[in-house]
């Protein structure tokens, strides 16, 4: 099963918070946050909403070089299953 919604719909959220982890996103994760909004890159009109939080890893914010937009930055943690 899967859940689709539009970037319409989830700028109509009162708050979104994106979660990133890992080098690989490094990328996509600053120009989401630096780049001009673009169609190409949909989550970079989260940048026009009031109330976006990024929360990062270390790797995952790794390019991010500046930022008007909340961007916190999380420590890895080993989980214990339990």
């Amino acid at each position: 099963h899967a859940i689709t919604m539009g970037v319409g719909t989830i700028l109509d959220a009162r708050r979104i918070v994106l979660l990133a982890w890992g080098e690989s996103k490094a990328a996509v994760v600053a120009a989401a946050v630096e780049a001009p909004p673009s169609d190409a890159l949909p989550a970079s009109f989260l940048q026009g909403h009031p109330q976006v939080r990024f929360l990062l890893d270390e790797a995952a914010a790794l390019e991010v070089e500046r930022s008007r937009l909340t961007v916190d930055l999380c420590r890895s943690r080993e989980w214990e299953g339990r």
